[in-house]
C-alpha cells in the first residue's frame, strides 16, 4: 500500500521523524540546511492547500502517465530545481517552524480528500488522494536528505 499523509499512522511517523531532526543536521546532498528544508516542505504543503501561489511551469510532467510515473514510481533525482516561491521564506525559530509544519500537515489531513484541489505547478491537476501520496513522498524525500 502506498504511503500517504491521509493515513494517521503515516502522518504521525513523518512528524516523529521531523521531531528527531536537529536544526544543526547536515544534508547528504543539496544546499538546504535543516531549517530551510523545513520551511520548504511546509510551504509546499501550503501550496497544495492553495494558501501559497506558485508560478506554474508547464511541460510534459503535467500529462498522464508521465506525471504519475515521476510522482509515484521513478526515483526522484537529488537537487532538482523547485518553484522559487518555495525557497523565499527564511526560517525564524526551530520549534516554531516544526509547529508550522505539523499544523500544515494536519490542516491538509482535515480537508476532504474528494474535494477540489489546487493543481500542481508541474504535475497539473491532481486528486486529493494523489496530493496525499505526493506530499508524503516529498516529506520523506527531504527527511532522507538528512538521514532521518
Amino acid at each position: 500500500m502506498a504511503h500517504t499523509i491521509w493515513s494517521e499512522a503515516d502522518r504521525q511517523a513523518l512528524l516523529n521523524r521531523f521531531g528527531r531532526l536537529s536544526p544543526e543536521a547536515r544534508p547528504k546532498w543539496g544546499s538546504f540546511d535543516a531549517p530551510r528544508m523545513v520551511t520548504h516542505v511546509t510551504d509546499s504543503i501550503r501550496a497544495s492547500l492553495g494558501e501559497l501561489k506558485l508560478t506554474p511551469f508547464p511541460g510534459p510532467l503535467q500529462y498522464w502517465p508521465i506525471n504519475v510515473l515521476v510522482m509515484f514510481y521513478l526515483p526522484w533525482p537529488k537537487s532538482t530545481p523547485t518553484a522559487p516561491e518555495l525557497l523565499e521564506r527564511k526560517p525564524v525559530h526551530w520549534a516554531s517552524e516544526l509547529e508550522a509544519l505539523a499544523s500544515a500537515v494536519n490542516q491538509f489531513a482535515a480537508r476532504d480528500v474528494n474535494g477540489a484541489w489546487t493543481p500542481h505547478v508541474a504535475f497539473g491537476a491532481l486528486t486529493g488522494a494523489q496530493w496525499g501520496r505526493l506530499n508524503y513522498r516529498h516529506l520523506d524525500h527531504h527527511l532522507g536528505q538528512f538521514g532521518v
